[in-house]
């Protein structure tokens, strides 16, 4: 009788039953957690990463489908949010932001608005947000031409060398506020993107872009390229996982087809290095880093791919949903929070991670 039980749960977990039990009871959990540790201003985290920090628990919490607008919490956040909007600049950081902050802050605060579902709310301050967005994109207004390798990027501000993390949340915004592809913003995107890519190309001539030819992605492709799988600058500038799926569906949004070789070569990588144990193409002592960055950005990449599943270089087949989703609960603190030990690039911040964590559930959300 043991056995047949045993085999029965097999049985239901396999069918996608287990999975849902997972998925609620991490939501849940989280959602609860967020819910204890709001500030009185309807803010999570420290002032100023505040002012960031909320935009992604919103988002996360709006993209779960446990709570709306309605919600108590979920209103008091978006009165914090509505304060941050500077009138004047355009921008969604505060009015005393600091210059660094604004493309990030600006771009995640677009994400909670139009999560929001409230287009005749928000409509003319998204419309502003993107215009100033738009101004921060290094291009002529800025004295660099295509060849430039600058040229096309986004990074903290208007002064500051571009990266493809400023950049892919930057298109992110202008993705969720209706911007086309064809729009001349992410046109000039795309050519910074493209050069992010490990792959000689047509789209691609840096000195560098041939020497490893994987697919992955880089940091960043200004002043000769940069990358964060080692501390050292002169280390080769190999690709990993948060930045190749955060390639991919930059070019998804900047009208990349999946014929293109650029997408072929990156979802080659990815399929090879396929995992949600680790943020791949780190070393082994480096695997956590940025980790949970990495699973909101792979959860929203394959959905924007239409990926059901993913079949790895043994010829496995992945349900990617239901692995972020075990993944997770297995990574989950007692008190419903997550957090990275290895604490880099804030992953030490419970509300922070938490928030990731809820923006990837939200696209792994088992089927009724």
């Amino acid at each position: 009788m043991r056995a047949l039980l045993l085999s029965l749960a097999c049985v239901v977990s396999g069918t996608g039953l287990g999975r849902a039990d997972d998925w609620n009871k991490s939501v849940d959990a989280g959602v609860a957690y967020l819910k204890s540790t709001q500030n009185a201003d309807g803010s999570w985290g420290t002032a100023p990463r505040n002012r960031g920090v909320t935009a992604i628990v919103v988002t996360g919490l709006l993209k779960t489908g446990k709570v709306t607008t309605d919600d108590p919490m979920v209103a008091k956040a978006f009165t914090f949010i509505e304060s941050l909007v500077n009138e004047k600049e355009g921008h969604l950081a505060g009015q005393d932001a600091a210059v660094g902050l604004q493309n990030y802050v600006t771009s995640v605060n677009v994400l909670a608005l139009q999560a929001a579902n409230k287009p005749e709310k928000y409509k003319v301050i998204v419309a502003n947000a993107v215009k100033f967005l738009k101004k921060l994109q290094w291009d002529e207004e800025e004295g660099k031409k295509a060849e430039d390798d600058f040229f096309g990027g986004a990074g903290y501000d208007s002064k500051s060398r571009p990266d493809l993390s400023n950049s892919q949340f930057f298109l992110d915004a202008l993705h969720e506020a209706g911007v086309p592809s064809d729009d001349p913003a992410l046109k000039k995107a795309l050519v910074f993107v493209s050069r992010c890519q490990n792959l000689k190309s047509e789209f691609n001539d840096r000195p560098w872009a041939g020497k490893i030819n994987d697919g992955s992605f880089i940091y960043s492709a200004a002043a000769g390229g940069q990358t964060k799988t080692s501390d050292d600058p002169k280390a080769p500038l190999t690709g990993y996982g948060s930045m190749t799926y955060a390639g991919i569906k930059s070019m998804i949004y900047c009208g990349v087809s999946k014929e293109d070789p650029r997408y072929v070569k990156a979802f080659e990588w990815i399929t090879k290095n396929y995992t949600v144990e680790t943020n791949p193409g780190m070393p082994p002592e480096l695997g956590g880093r940025g980790l949970y960055y990495y699973y909101h950005t792979m959860a929203k990449t394959l959905d924007a791919m239409g990926a059901a599943d993913v079949t790895d270089a043994a010829g496995k087949k992945h349900d990617w949903k239901a692995d972020l989703t075990a993944e997770l609960a297995k990574r989950q603190k007692a008190d419903g929070s997550w957090i990275n030990p290895t604490d880099r690039w804030l992953e030490g911040e419970g509300p922070l991670v938490t928030g990731y964590s809820l923006m990837t559930l939200g696209y792994c959300k088992p089927k009724k």
